[in-house]
């Protein structure tokens, strides 16, 4: 019997998270935050908030240049992973679309005229 109130103990020092959050898995960071959980997330927070202000004031005088090249570096880098189609691929998934949008317009064609002459039915 005093195994249980141990197993109980345990079960209830990690809080259900009904909005979908994810707990966090390792003994000694739920011990740490069973026994002061009030006072780590402060110490947490402050030591974020100083590194979050030095990157912001590193932020304006980055180059600019920089930037765009890596952003094209990372483009053509997903650009290499992509799997093209062939001629032949190509031509069904074209003609695929077209029938789709020839369908669509004549469907909302007939739906524009049955509407028009309701329109006209009532106000006309």
């Amino acid at each position: 019997m005093s195994d249980e109130p141990e197993g109980t103990g345990a079960v209830s020092t990690q809080p259900a998270r009904p909005t979908g959050k994810r707990s966090r898995r390792g003994g000694a960071d739920d011990a740490d935050t069973s026994s002061g959980a009030k006072e780590a997330p402060a110490l947490e927070d402050a030591g974020k908030g100083k590194k979050k202000t030095k990157k912001a004031a590193r932020g304006p005088r980055a180059n600019p240049i920089a930037y765009v090249i890596n952003y094209l570096r990372e483009v053509i880098g997903e650009l290499r992973k992509v799997i093209w189609p062939n001629r032949k691929q190509m031509v069904t998934y074209t003609m695929v679309v077209l029938v789709f949008l020839a369908f669509m317009v004549t469907l909302i064609g007939f739906v524009d005229l049955g509407v028009a002459k309701v329109v006209m039915m009532v106000f006309g």
